[in-house]
């Protein structure tokens, strides 16, 4: 028996749904017109997904809502008004990225099913074993991972009950998706809010290895990678491309499904993908699917490479006329959006018209006769019409009983009472009994679900210590911080995100120097988390950071004191209060995306600490991918281990309006992209007093253009002198470090 593999296709607005469902999609996934991460998109609205979940389901095609954005406190209200509408629409599930809203829907809105958004950036067991915690019924994975490491998370998630998806088509992010913020630094668009404005496809002042587009990947397509995928056990092909048109995703969706119709019977590597090429592509790579991750991902042009493809296979000559090959393609695009539009044009997600038809007389139930486009049916009354002079059944009451029928799905198109006999009357609470079965059968045979109420978080008192403050290094070499006042600051110490090679050296590190704290990193792939793992039952430490949720559970099930990672992307009270309840976490990092108001309005939950970051080189993105191969050069065609545990290279590159990025790989990491000046916020510890139990400081080697005019030591001193109220110390620390920037505590989210 062959086991069907689903082709989950995108909906940026009505016709490109339409488009999805005529060319085979087995489930579509689409955005509100807030709370998702593609505010580019057209988008739709409550009214919309009605009809579309109507026209879907007769097509045997699901949809799945996209709410994967970071949530703030102000608003949940909201957002509760949002599930509550969508919780009686019969969605087949939403698609989500906040810890918070994990929580909420997990604890108030448990018929709706739960997926786990790429934004999740999801790439080993121990965050299926998180999520799995949350009620998730399926999770996309990270599209960084190879096929061997998609098995292995697919059989993990399988275990505990998940289906996992796999982006197989479209753009390629050069980033960890969740952990890019380059477009929110340098634009004011996070990411993490559906805003991302792609400066990765910008064109940059020409680099050293000739690139202008140095940022920019190839688009994604497993196309003929489809048996691995099947053996991988991988449940759900995904193809990326909201912001695309509706040709688009028709000829997308239509070459996808021919070929999973065609399989396995017939599989062979031979099929024509020329199709594929012929709408909007960056050319095509499946490098990330294939562990194989080298410098052909990589395309010096953003643009559409349609014609460029086409010239090319023709086998046209340089001298000849590209204009021609434009023309047709040109031609034969105008004609597949004919040929779409033809498709989709008499279907319909308008709302459904209701026709009641009331009918009885003295002495016999009262009849309601109902009908729509799809169904009819009649619903009677319990008890028997009688005579009355006040209160009788007319056109008036009757409407005004049952207006509430206009829904989001429904209006009230006619109401006949002809056959009605004058004079009569029937209980009011008969009425509402038989609207309230109308509503039911129109539900399709659901109950309406009351609403939801917000819950109230309890605000704790005000702390009454001073914030302690921490420092995080990363090099044996700032191990005497260890001994620099005062005695009861913690020092942090990150873990390189490629472990296993050092795990039994940094055990013996943290063993002998009991002060020091693990900080782990926010991506720990295949070998690299279990060595995260077995490093945490041989050092026991008192306490961790993590970025990583994976490494989050496994703390909770050993007991270990657990702090969430400002790389957790924290900005509400529900997901402080997920941490804590469901996960035993004793405290975490707000985000430094959200600004004072922002902040103010969390409510922590009781015995909980919140930490902050006032000083630290800003993250602007962190990629799998080599940044030196289109920046600086490098002789390797690809990347290897060697690569990851040795180079400790440095480069920047500079956008048209003068402003330069830095790159910085650090021995044992994944290549990182810096802002050029470091973050700085003193302003935090005067307005929002007796609110965080710590302050943090990142004191490694990160190569920006800040510079301090003091050494480390003299950098704890000040600002130590900060958190003791040093009137001068504000002012003292922006002489002391410079450039600096504190923009996205001024602007927030």
């Amino acid at each position: 028996m062959k086991r069907k593999i689903e082709l989950l296709a995108p909906g940026g607005d009505v016709d490109s749904i339409k488009a999805a469902i005529v060319a085979g999609a087995d489930a579509v996934y689409c955005g509100l017109v807030k709370f998702n991460a593609r505010n580019r998109a057209v988008n739709i609205t409550l009214e919309d997904l009605n009809g579309i979940l109507r026209l879907a389901h007769k097509n045997d095609c699901k949809v799945f809502l996209t709410l994967n954005i970071v949530i703030l406190d102000c608003e949940i209200p909201a957002l509760f008004g949002c599930l509550n509408e969508i919780i009686n629409t019969g969605i087949d599930g939403v698609i989500v990225q906040d810890i918070g809203l994990f929580y909420l829907l997990s604890e108030y809105f448990t018929d709706i099913e739960v997926h786990a958004s790429t934004q999740c950036t999801t790439h080993n067991k121990g965050q299926i074993e998180f999520l799995n915690k949350l009620a998730v019924t399926r999770v996309n994975l990270s599209r960084e991972l190879n096929i061997d490491e998609i098995k292995e998370l697919t059989l993990a998630a399988h275990e505990n009950d998940i289906m996992t998806e796999v982006f197989v088509h479209g753009s390629y992010c050069l980033a960890f998706s969740g952990l890019c913020y380059i477009s929110s630094i340098l634009g004011g668009n996070s990411g993490n809010r559906g805003r991302c404005s792609q400066p990765c496809r910008d064109r940059y002042v020409t680099t050293p290895a000739g690139k202008d587009f140095p940022l920019n990947l190839k688009d994604n397509s497993a196309y003929f990678d489809l048996k691995e995928l099947a053996d991988a056990g991988v449940d759900s092909l995904k193809v990326e491309g909201r912001i695309k048109k509706f040709h688009y995703v028709y000829t997308v969706v239509r070459c996808w499904k021919k070929r999973l119709l065609g399989f396995p019977d017939h599989d062979g590597q031979s099929d024509d993908s020329i199709d594929l090429y012929k709408v909007f592509n960056r050319d095509f790579s499946n490098a990330y699917l294939k562990g194989d991750i080298n410098k052909d991902m990589f395309i010096d042009n953003p643009r559409d490479n349609s014609a460029k493809h086409l010239f090319e296979i023709k086998g046209c000559s340089p001298s000849d006329d590209i204009q021609a090959v434009k023309k047709e393609l040109y031609d034969e695009k105008t004609e597949i959006i004919n040929i779409v539009r033809d498709k989709i044009k008499d279907l319909s997600v308008a709302k459904h018209s209701l026709e009641l038809s009331f009918s009885g007389k003295l002495g016999s139930p009262l009849s309601v006769s109902v009908k729509t486009p799809d169904t009819s049916f009649v619903v009677r009354s319990e008890s028997n019409l009688i005579n009355a002079d006040r209160y009788t059944l007319d056109y008036e009451s009757v409407e005004k009983r049952f207006r509430c029928l206009n829904t989001a799905a429904h209006y009230i198109k006619q109401i006949d009472l002809d056959n009605l006999q004058k004079d009569l009357f029937i209980a009011f609470h008969e009425l509402a009994s038989m609207k309230n079965r109308i509503s039911f059968l129109l539900n399709g045979s659901k109950g309406i679900i009351p609403p939801v109420e917000v819950p109230r978080l309890r605000k704790q008192g005000r702390l009454k210590t001073r914030p302690a403050l921490s420092v995080l290094i990363s090099s044996p070499k700032d191990l005497e911080l260890c001994n620099t006042p005062p005695a009861d600051m913690d020092i942090y110490y990150k873990l390189p995100d490629c472990l296993e090679s050092q795990k039994d050296e940094l055990t013996d590190l943290f063993l002998k120097n009991k002060k020091l704290l693990p900080w782990f990193p926010a991506v720990l792939i295949g070998e690299n988390y279990t060595a995260a793992v077995e490093f945490l039952e041989r050092v026991r430490p008192r306490r961790i950071v993590t970025n990583n949720t994976g490494i989050a559970y496994t703390a909770c099930e050993k007991k270990i004191p657990w702090i969430a990672g400002p790389y957790l992307n924290i900005t509400n009270s529900f997901s402080l209060l997920c941490m804590k309840e469901k996960f035993n976490c004793s405290g975490a990092f707000i985000s430094n995306e959200i600004n004072r108001k922002q902040i103010k309005k969390m409510v922590p939950p009781g015995d909980f600490n919140l930490y902050y970051s006032i000083y630290h080189p800003i993250l602007l993105m962190t990629s799998r991918q080599c940044l030196f191969h289109q920046t600086i050069g490098c002789d390797k065609e690809r990347v290897d281990d060697q690569c990851l545990q040795g180079c400790g290279k440095s480069a920047s590159v500079t956008n048209l309006k003068g402003v330069s990025s830095i790159i910085d790989k650090q021995k044992g990491d994944y290549h990182c992209m810096y802002n050029n000046a470091n973050f700085l916020n003193t302003d935090i510890v005067t307005d929002l007093p007796d609110t965080f139990s710590g302050f943090f400081i990142d004191l490694r080697d990160i190569k920006t253009e800040t510079k301090t005019g003091t050494d480390k030591p003299g950098l704890i001193r000040a600002f130590e002198n900060l958190l003791n109220g040093n009137p001068d110390s504000a002012t003292e620390l922006e002489q002391m470090i410079h450039p600096s920037t504190n923009a996205q505590y001024k602007k927030g989210l």
